[in-house]
C-alpha cells in the first residue's frame, strides 16, 4: 500500500476507511476519513485492506540537504498569479510537542510546504508582512498589509490570499475592506487547527481561498469551512463576518444572512489551472462586486486614527469605568437591544460628545439594527449626540470609525452610511 490508496483499517473492533496519508513514523498509519478528520493507528496492531489504489495524488514533499521539506512550485505563463501574503497564524503552524502549544512557523515557503495541494493552481508570489499570532494584531500592521496588497496587485497579481490567524481575522478583513478599492479579489483564510493535528482544516481552506482569488469578482472575503466536514467553504464579506465559535472548523458566520457565496471543495480541488472552473465552483447568494477594468490600479486610503475604543455596556457598570474615554477621538458603544445604556450614563456620553468625541452606537444582539427612536432612553441618547451605526457589527464599527476619522471630513455622518457592505441603509431583512 502507498500514500493515496483508499484503505480499510481495523483495530480493536473499530473499523476506519479513508485515504492513506504519509506518516512521520514507521510505527503508525495516518488515514484521512471522508469527513475530513485524520486518525492515527498503531501499524502492528491493525489489519489493513487496500480498497482502491491511487484514489488521491499524495506526493510527499521533497527534502533538501538539511532535511527541510520543500514544495516544488514552477511558473507557467498560462496560469494566473496569486500573491500569498503571510501575517502568521495557525494555517502553517506546528505543534511544539514539548509544551503541547501551537506555535507560528510561518512564511510563504511554510504555506506551500504545509499545503502542497496548492501547486499547479497558480503562479505564486509570497511575502511576509508579519509573523504573529493574531491576538497580537495592531492597526500599524493593517496599514502594512494594505500597502503590501496594493503593491502585489500593481505588480500584476490576479488575486491575493492573506494567511491570517482566526482570532482577529474579522477585524483585519474589515480594515482592508475600508482601506482598499481593489480591482481583484482579496481573500483572507486561516486554520482552526494546525497542519500536523488530526482534522486540520488548512488544506481545504487554502485551496478554496486560492480558487476564490482566481474567480471573477473583486470582494474582500473571509474563506473558511462552511460546515464541520470537508465539503465546502463559505465566502463571507469582510465587513459582515464574525468568529462565532472558539474551536469548530466552521467557526465563522455572516451575521444576519447567508454568506455572500459558497465554494464547493470538490469542484475547487478539480479546478486547477482552469479559471472558468474556479468560477463554476462558486455559488453566489448575492451579486458580488465585479473585477475592475484596470486590474493594476488600487485605490488606497490606509490612514487610521488609533484613538478609538469599543466599550460594552453591562447592567451595574460604574460610570467611573468610562473615565478613561475622556479625550478619545472616537468611541463605539455596544449597547443592549436597539442601542441602549443605563440612563445614568447618558450625561457621561454627552460630556464625551461635547468634548469632541464621535460616539457611535451598536448593539450586542447578533442580528438586527440600532434604532434609538423607539424608547425614551434612545431618544435621550440621540439628543446627547450619539450616532446610530445601524446594523454594523461592533468590531467592524470600531475599525470603520478609526478609518472614517482619518479619511472623512464628517466621520459621524460616515458612520451612518454604508461604505463597504457593512450595513443596510434601510430596515429590510437580510437575504
Amino acid at each position: 500500500m502507498q500514500p493515496g490508496d483508499r484503505v480499510r483499517v481495523e483495530r480493536g473492533g473499530v473499523t476506519n476507511e479513508g485515504v492513506l496519508l504519509p506518516s512521520t513514523t514507521r510505527d503508525h498509519l495516518v488515514v484521512k476519513l471522508d469527513g475530513g478528520y485524520n486518525v492515527g493507528v498503531d501499524r502492528e496492531a491493525a489489519d489493513v485492506e487496500v480498497v482502491e489504489s491511487g484514489v488521491r495524488e499524495v506526493d510527499p514533499a521533497a527534502e533538501t540537504d538539511d532535511g527541510d521539506a520543500t514544495s516544488e512550485i514552477t511558473f507557467d505563463e498560462d496560469l494566473p498569479t496569486v500573491s500569498l501574503i503571510s501575517t502568521g497564524g495557525t494555517i502553517a503552524s506546528t505543534v511544539d510537542y514539548r509544551t503541547g502549544a501551537v506555535t507560528a512557523q510561518f512564511d510563504a515557503e511554510d504555506v506551500l510546504r504545509a499545503v502542497p495541494e496548492l501547486a499547479g493552481r497558480a503562479n505564486y508570489r509570497g511575502r511576509v508582512v508579519a509573523n504573529i499570532l493574531s491576538e497580537n494584531m495592531e492597526p500599524s500592521i493593517w496599514r502594512d498589509l494594505a500597502a503590501a496588497v496594493a503593491e502585489e496587485v500593481e505588480a500584476g497579481a490576479d488575486g491575493v490570499v492573506v494567511m491570517h490567524g482566526t482570532d482577529t481575522m474579522q477585524y483585519s478583513a474589515s480594515a482592508l475592506s475600508f482601506m482598499l478599492d481593489s480591482p481583484v479579489p482579496v481573500v483572507f483564510t486561516g486554520s482552526q487547527r494546525s497542519a500536523d493535528r488530526p482534522s486540520s482544516d488548512n488544506v481545504m481552506n487554502a485551496v478554496c481561498a486560492v480558487e476564490a482569488a482566481k474567480a471573477d469578482h473583486a470582494e474582500t472575503l473571509v474563506c473558511m469551512h462552511a460546515g464541520p466536514s470537508d465539503d465546502a467553504c463559505a465566502l463571507h464579506r469582510g465587513t459582515r463576518v464574525r468568529k462565532n465559535h472558539t474551536s469548530r472548523r466552521d467557526a465563522f458566520e455572516t451575521v444576519g444572512a447567508a454568506p455572500l457565496g459558497v465554494i464547493d471543495y470538490g469542484a475547487a480541488a478539480e479546478a486547477g489551472a482552469d479559471g472558468d472552473a474556479a468560477d463554476a465552483a462558486i455559488e453566489w447568494n448575492r451579486e458580488p462586486l465585479p473585477r475592475g477594468d484596470d486590474e493594476g490600479t488600487v485605490g488606497v486610503e490606509s490612514d487610521l486614527d488609533g484613538d478609538v475604543e469599543l466599550v460594552k455596556f453591562t447592567p451595574g457598570m460604574d460610570p467611573a469605568a468610562w473615565d478613561y474615554l475622556d479625550g478619545k477621538d472616537g468611541v463605539v458603544v455596544e449597547g443592549t437591544g436597539l442601542g441602549h445604556v443605563h440612563t445614568d450614563l447618558i450625561p457621561r456620553i454627552e460630556e464625551l460628545v461635547e468634548g469632541g468625541t464621535v460616539v457611535a452606537m451598536t448593539s450586542q444582539c447578533l442580528a438586527g439594527r440600532v434604532c434609538d427612536r423607539v424608547y425614551d432612553t434612545g431618544r435621550d441618547l440621540l439628543d446627547a449626540g450619539v450616532v446610530e451605526a445601524g446594523d454594523t457589527l461592533p468590531g467592524t464599527a470600531k475599525v470603520k470609525l478609526m478609518w472614517a476619522l482619518a479619511n472623512r471630513s464628517d466621520p459621524a455622518e460616515a458612520m451612518g452610511r454604508d461604505l463597504a457592505g457593512e450595513l443596510t441603509e434601510e430596515s429590510r431583512p437580510w437575504r
